[in-house]
């Protein structure tokens, strides 16, 4: 078996590798010339690709490449004006205009999913309760009723429009368990492969850890960062009550400047939200709109923050009308998401790295693999061609990831096992203490 062959120590001689590589002896030479052709067409096409792509200005001009969309709406947009004084929540008008604008979209963006906060606001006047509740189990209850009247609110107006939704209620296990996280995004691509749009809440009515994290670093605006960066999406669009990020607060000072685009999120635009306060239905602010910006965007997406509650504020923002903030994605991460693009969807594999479980842990801790955790490779590769990373399970090998090697498999046989120290000394030159950089590594569902 190939897992049986593969396995080996640290210093063994060049006899023992060779086992490893047992998937290309059987390979005749005419079709190892043509891996390599198809390999160095796709490498050259990539390059072209990845220049062009960053000749390109990264502004709203890339709005119109953009084809998975997640909307974040917080409880403030879901009420209607004067909601806070008893009236009607969810505002069932803004609803039917998201719907619509959202309809109009879906002809050009087919990927579009919403991230909605609401049920416990939506819930808590329906138990009779006068403002949001402080106790644990009253949100429990709220959100639990709440959830069902939100969902009903949003299939109606969907349904107009020959739309479905579908609910998905996460917690945050879900998104750090890889084995739940897995099933969690099957679920979502599924959804979206029918055409049917995802309304993911956090499910508030079994959390309490996570009631009380909301109340302190937001409300639904890390889970639709994290949602974001989970399916690989090309923007999330936060819809607040005020229209983006101001250099003051607009409410109290009338030289307060809306600022157009933002390149980088630093210590300084962070300060501009340092007074920034929450309201009386929803718990996120400023803030925490920012830091979830640039949680997104350090895993791919661009941001844009706009108006939601602003007359066809999102039909108008893909317009490339100037609405709202928007966060491009620094060049350094763009180019990196399309190298992972590149690897995952381009790249041909050109043979197998076998690790072991240690090594697989830390490669979904963001960590680049190490010899250390490498217990032998399959097949012919060179330095910088892309390799399959698979875990021995049993007699398998399962493939987990994807990557670009920096070593080629007669380099990477004699290293595995071994501490990066002593890459130099085994093969008289290194490349690097990693065989494969976390940049250049894609997991697999």
């Amino acid at each position: 078996m190939e897992s049986k062959n593969s396995r080996k120590s640290c210093g063994a001689k060049s006899s023992q590798t060779n086992s490893t590589r047992t998937s290309s002896a059987q390979k005749s030479p005419a079709q190892t010339k043509r891996k390599q052709e198809i390999s160095t067409q796709a490498i050259s096409a990539q390059k072209d690709s990845m220049q062009a792509s960053l000749a390109q200005p990264n502004t709203r001009a890339n709005l119109t490449n953009c084809k998975t969309l997640i909307i974040k709406i917080g409880s403030s947009i879901l009420a209607s004006q004067d909601s806070s004084k008893n009236h009607s929540f969810p505002s069932a008008d803004f609803i039917s205009s998201l719907a619509s604008q959202i309809a109009h979209l879906k002809s050009k963006i087919p990927n579009i999913i919403i991230v909605s906060s609401g049920a416990v606001a939506c819930g808590f006047k329906q138990l009779g309760l006068k403002s949001r509740p402080k106790d644990i189990v009253d949100k429990q209850a709220s959100a639990a009723i709440g959830q069902a009247r939100l969902m009903w609110e949003y299939q109606q107006a969907f349904s107009k429009h020959s739309l479905q939704v579908a609910q998905i209620l996460l917690t945050k296990d879900d998104l750090t368990s890889r084995k739940r996280f897995t099933h969690a995004h099957s679920c979502i691509m599924r959804l979206l492969h029918f055409g049917i749009i995802p309304i993911i809440n956090e499910n508030d009515t079994i959390l309490v850890d996570e009631l009380k994290y909301i109340e302190t670093f937001g409300d639904n605006d890390n889970l639709a960062a994290l949602v974001a960066g989970t399916i690989s999406a090309d923007l999330l669009l936060i819809l607040s009550d005020v229209d983006g990020l101001y250099s003051a607060n607009p409410a109290t000072n009338p030289n307060a400047r809306k600022i157009d685009e933002v390149e980088d999120i630093d210590e300084g635009v962070l300060a501009l939200t340092q007074s920034d306060d929450t309201n009386l239905v929803g718990t996120g602010g400023m803030s925490s709109k920012l830091l979830a910006t640039k949680k997104a965007l350090n895993m791919g997406c661009a941001v844009a923050i706009i108006k939601g509650n602003e007359e066809q504020s999102i039909t108008r923002f893909f317009e490339l009308k100037r609405v709202g903030t928007y966060f491009a994605l620094p060049k350094e991460i763009l180019a990196r998401r399309k190298k992972r693009f590149w690897i995952e969807s381009v790249a041909i594999p050109q043979g197998k790295i076998i690790i072991d479980l240690g090594a697989s842990q830390a490669l979904r801790h963001n960590k680049s693999l190490l010899p250390k955790g490498i217990l032998g490779v399959v097949g012919e590769f060179r330095s910088d061609e892309v390799v399959s990373i698979c875990l021995q399970e049993g007699e398998k090998l399962l493939e987990i990831a994807r990557g670009q090697s920096k070593y080629s498999a007669t380099e990477v046989a004699k290293i595995a096992r071994c501490d990066s120290r002593q890459i130099e000394s085994i093969l008289g030159k290194s490349r690097g203490d990693e065989v494969v950089h976390i940049d250049e590594i894609v997991l697999l569902g």
